[in-house]
């Protein structure tokens, strides 16, 4: 080989190392850039949820049977429209400690975000008695006075309070505990 073929295949061999560098460099920022879009997106459906559908919805009736996971609700709630992302959902139940869903019967509407679904779903039905409402009011109120300051008891007070007409709404705190904000 000729001196001159020499710097030239070693002046090739040097743009195809460099081209072959900036090709991978660009894939990488390429990979990172939608890594970044996707992550920020999957963070706002956990931290922002949405309603699937605008106000006022459609009213949809669920069952949850015994046993069934919040990741197994989750399915069939995505399949019924009532949520736009099943995992979010399943993330949002471990992350906002709403794990244990209750078997029942459910009426959720499509406005309703998916981090007032899990609220629903994670409040105990209420047995239909034979009883009149007042009669249920004063036996939950006696029951309520045993142990006021656990979490479920307030769960059950604000359930309570709406059907004796009260707007009581139900906040969480960071620190897991509940806050009571009485509508003015």
């Amino acid at each position: 080989m000729s001196r001159r073929t020499r710097e030239i295949n070693r002046i090739t061999t040097a743009i195809i190392t460099i081209s072959i560098k900036l090709m991978v460099l660009a894939l990488l920022i390429l990979l990172l850039y939608e890594a970044v879009v996707r992550g920020f997106a999957f963070g706002h459906e956990i931290f922002y949820a949405e309603a699937a559908e605008a106000a006022p919805g459609r009213e949809i009736t669920v069952e949850i049977k015994e046993g069934e996971t919040a990741k197994e609700a989750a399915g069939e709630l995505k399949k019924k429209g009532l949520i736009t992302n099943d995992f979010a959902f399943w993330f949002q139940s471990i992350f906002y400690d709403y794990q244990d869903i209750y078997p029942g019967i459910y009426t959720l509407n499509t406005s309703m975000t998916s981090k007032e679904i899990l609220r629903e779903l994670n409040v105990k039905p209420e047995e239909e008695s034979e009883a009149s409402p007042e009669a249920r009011t004063v036996s939950g109120e006696a029951d309520l006075s045993k142990d006021a300051d656990s979490s479920e008891n307030r769960k059950t007070r604000a359930v309570q309070a709406e059907l004796d007409g009260e707007n009581i709404y139900m906040e969480e705190e960071e620190s897991g505990g509940w806050i009571e904000e009485a509508e003015e």
